[in-house]
């Protein structure tokens, strides 16, 4: 069984398959909703799906802390690395096997936070499930094939508009995933990016037929 948490904004923590701990965007030091402290952390593997401010965060400091493999952008690991931070670069459309499973790096239609990047997405293979975390994006396309491509049991996504998708928009790309379960994340940490969850969840069942599971900073699925 995999658990993952919701650590508040963008940042999530899976835990529970072999190989081990991994951090999804660690935005925790400035975070209004984080529901814990860059000390607090500990983790094997840091995901960066963009150097933004709210999404790299704490990475460096997480995986000096716990000499964690940082993975990401070509950009941004030559980044970490001149920080002294172990870092993996991925390119989009490119995957790598790790001790947990693969991660596979898919396009986000939003800005890279770094000179010559790009933003990403991942699916992550974890503990027998695959896991589709979108970063920070607007709806594309090609979602559908990240579905049709990948038998997604899980799959997080943005829903506060005006930076990323809003309701609807992330209820369309629910549609196009087809994951089981789908969960809400960077909506509510600022007034600018104010969403309700519960419509989300009420559209997403209805209109996709994936489970939503709405959780609140501090709080974890087990899958």
């Amino acid at each position: 069984m995999a658990k993952l948490t919701f650590l508040g904004h963008a940042s999530f923590l899976l835990e529970g398959g072999d190989g081990g701990r991994l951090i999804f965007d660690p935005f925790l030091s400035g975070n209004p909703a984080a529901a814990a402290k860059p000390g607090d952390i500990k983790v094997d593997y840091i995901l960066v799906s963009h150097a933004h401010d709210d999404h790299l965060g704490d990475a460096y400091d997480i995986a000096a802390r716990n000499d964690a493999l940082i993975i990401t952008t070509a950009e941004i690991a030559r980044a970490a690395g001149a920080k002294g931070c172990r870092a993996h670069a991925l390119h989009i459309g490119g995957s790598h096997r790790f001790p947990f499973g693969r991660v596979k790096a898919v396009p986000a239609l939003h800005g890279a936070g770094i000179a010559g990047g790009h933003a990403c997405g991942f699916v992550v293979e974890y503990g027998g499930r695959n896991i589709y975390f979108a970063g920070d994006t607007g709806l594309f396309g090609d979602m559908k094939l990240i579905g049709e491509r990948h038998d997604l049991d899980l799959a997080l996504l943005p829903i506060g508009d005006n930076f990323t998708m809003g309701i609807d928009d992330a209820v369309a790309a629910a549609s196009f995933l087809q994951a089981r379960q789908v969960i809400p994340y960077h909506y509510n940490t600022w007034p600018i990016i104010e969403a309700d969850p519960r419509l989300f969840k009420e559209k997403v069942e209805r209109q996709a037929g994936s489970q939503c599971i709405i959780l609140q900073p501090g709080e974890a699925h087990v899958f």
